[in-house]
């Protein structure tokens, strides 16, 4: 087998018309039992959990065969699942899902999840880009299993289906176990209260805070990490590269849904925020009151002119920064020093998560891995999302550099994040950081 090995939020072309999608880990005394099942999304047609068969998907024992071109229009993107009705499955070894071509059988990717408490895992996804189609490794799941899901995705879970036979021991190649027979009942939607700020704010706005406060307040509990409180800070790449997305409003719409995140995350339901490019500017904290007009102020295209001398300009209005101050290359190093420099010199009781956006482009690597590595000690997580699918360098790898007590960075890319739902993307933003929050105490880095 050729699969392709991917890191946690890679992701590749398929080309094949039909893919198959199989599970293997290694069975032994006390491993629970591993099921698969496929869940279809799409703007039109809803979610559709399946465990047996519908158009185009065929879930058997051993493994999802999924025919891309026999999916209706409306499917969208199709999630390759691992459920367990066991204690999770990071009890699982060897957990990995192989991508293959059904009618070939030749190997496209191969990902290892690394599992914890989850009892439903998304392991996979192949989605639609551009008229073609791609798989992204996720590794993205839900400790109250299928029923987390459910409440994720805005759907109800359908009546448990006849349990099959049993595959025998051994398992040479992955099989699928049968669906839970039961599963817990969604968890109930948490309690969530409307502050003064958010009141003033415009309706259709505080509606969709509203909604992503819940959401944040859901990822949260999937991963135990109900009642955490967090100092949230935001950095916004604006480099050259990134003039689109500022301009199509993509980054705009980043910030309100990250405003969400402070306002459950944040006691004081504020957020510090940096821009960057060649240099980096603090921009002035984002309160949820002043939401619409710190968008308008400091969410700007970038203004630089290629040719002639930059004028000295006097200091603009509303504390907005000026962008030809900045530039507009990659200079991450620098940014992430002074977004240090700002938590040592303004120390906290609670942990800093750091919410880093950039399109790309990184090339200072060592520079960057060398901060990094020094803030191993320090009570800050760095959590990286990528804009699209340019070159993240050491910042997509560093997962994988040993010699750190603790592991403080995360990462993961998308190729549109405005086409993200809300569930999916704070699942993503929030699953390493209790991680992380947990071994930080362990280790003597957090109170």
């Amino acid at each position: 087998m050729t699969e392709t090995p991917l890191a946690k939020g890679a992701n590749l072309p398929i080309d094949a018309a039909a893919v198959r999608a199989a599970l293997s880990w290694r069975a032994g005394p006390g491993v629970p039992a591993v099921g698969t099942a496929a869940l279809l999304l799409g703007p039109d047609d809803g979610p559709r959990l399946v465990r047996a068969h519908a158009p185009g998907v065929l879930v058997r024992p051993d493994g999802i065969e999924v025919d891309l071109a026999a999916l209706a229009p409306a499917v969208q993107r199709v999630l390759l699942l691992a459920v367990t009705d066991g204690t999770g499955l990071g009890a699982v070894p060897g957990l990995s899902l192989y991508l293959g071509d059904a009618r070939t059988g030749a190997g496209l990717a191969r990902f290892d999840p690394e599992p914890g408490a989850e009892r439903a895992l998304v392991c996979g996804e192949l989605y639609r880009r551009d008229g073609r189609w791609k798989f992204r490794a996720v590794g993205q799941g839900w400790t109250d299993g299928l029923a987390g899901l459910a409440v994720a995705h805005g759907f109800t879970l359908p009546e448990p289906e006849p349990v099959p036979e049993p595959v025998p021991e051994p398992v040479p190649v992955p099989v699928s176990a049968p669906a839970p027979a039961r599963v817990q009942v969604p968890l109930p939607e948490p309690e969530l209260t409307t502050t003064a700020e958010e009141r003033a704010l415009p309706v259709d706005m505080r509606k969709r805070l509203s909604l992503r406060k819940e959401q944040v307040a859901v990822s949260l509990r999937k991963h135990g990490a109900q009642g955490l409180v967090a100092r949230v800070v935001l950095v916004l790449d604006a480099s050259g590269s990134m003039a689109g997305l500022y301009r199509r409003g993509v980054v705009a719409d980043v910030v309100e849904r990250m405003a969400a995140v402070a306002a459950q995350l944040d006691e004081d339901r504020t957020m510090q925020a940096w821009t960057f490019a060649t240099r980096p500017a603090r921009l002035p904290d984002l309160r949820l009151s002043e939401l619409p007009a710190w968008l308008a102020l400091h969410v700007r295209v970038g203004e630089i002119s290629l040719f002639g001398r930059r004028k000295v300009r006097p200091p603009l209005p509303d504390g907005r920064v000026d962008m030809k101050a900045v530039g507009v290359q990659n200079e991450e190093q620098r940014v992430i020093a002074q977004v240090r420099d700002h938590v040592r010199e303004n120390p906290a009781a609670e942990p800093t998560l750091v919410l880093f956006f950039s399109d790309g482009g990184v090339y200072r690597n060592s520079e960057i891995e060398q901060q990094l590595r020094a803030a191993v000690e320090e009570p800050v997580f760095w959590q990286f999302v990528g804009l699209g699918h340019g070159d993240y360098g050491v910042l997509e790898r560093f997962d994988t550099l040993p010699g750190r007590r603790v592991d403080n960075v995360g990462f993961f890319a998308v190729d549109d994040i405005s086409t993200l739902p809300d569930p999916e993307l704070y699942d993503r933003l929030l699953s390493e950081f209790p991680q992380w929050v947990a071994a930080a105490r362990r280790a003597g880095i957090l109170r």
